[in-house]
């Protein structure tokens, strides 16, 4: 069992949570973290880098003069490769370089990545993050009251339009539901901080 603080705005531990790591895979799978955050980075790839090949640049295909006798380098049409103008030889194409993973194997990748954050003692779980309306300035503070100073990924239970416009302007934080939560996301940030229903909505989704 891994004991979880939970925390107030003011950094005060309000009370304690007990969490199971058997609901989190009961290990870290690391082989399976590994293939799932290759597939993040690979899905992130636009892949729309292209040149023109030979086929695709405009001119002649007429060889532009005798093979031997003119005392030039051997050469074809004005569309190789090897002259200014031309083709790219490898020329780049469109493509995807999107990976597929099983839905059951990216399960098991984002909780042994939650698994991971726990042993570490990467996971903070707050009891309530609420704002009237956008308030970054009052967010940074309680990120300074929990002991917040490098990168964070914030979860919440639902999405929260005022918490999201308080959260989009703090460099290095970034926000996700408990619904959109990845491993690669995880892994990408230092810490994780929770609302206290968020992480009872994950602990017992079962």
């Amino acid at each position: 069992m891994i004991d979880v603080a939970v925390l107030n705005r003011d950094g005060k531990e309000v009370e304690s949570l007990q969490v199971d790591e058997n609901v989190f895979g009961g290990c870290v799978r690391y082989e399976l973290l590994k293939q799932a955050i290759v597939r993040h980075q690979a899905n992130k790839r636009v892949g729309t880098a292209a040149t023109k090949s030979r086929g695709m640049v405009k001119g002649s295909t007429t060889k532009l003069f005798r093979q031997k006798g003119t005392g030039n380098a051997r050469v074809g049409n004005s569309r190789t490769g090897k002259r200014v103008g031309g083709g790219v030889t490898f020329a780049k194409v469109n493509r995807d370089f999107g990976k597929r993973m099983p839905k059951k194997q990216r399960q098991l990748a984002t909780a042994s990545a939650i698994l991971s954050k726990l042993q570490t003692g990467n996971v903070v779980v707050i009891d309530e993050l609420g704002f009237d309306a956008p308030k970054t300035k009052d967010f940074v503070g309680i990120l300074g009251n929990l002991k917040i100073d490098r990168s964070c990924l914030v979860t919440t239970n639902v999405q929260d339009d005022n918490l999201y416009k308080s959260v989009r302007n703090v460099p290095k934080v970034d926000m996700l539901p408990v619904s959109d939560l990845n491993a690669g996301d995880i892994c990408n940030k230092q810490k994780m901080l929770f609302t206290k229903d968020a992480f009872l909505s994950l602990i017992n989704k079962d």
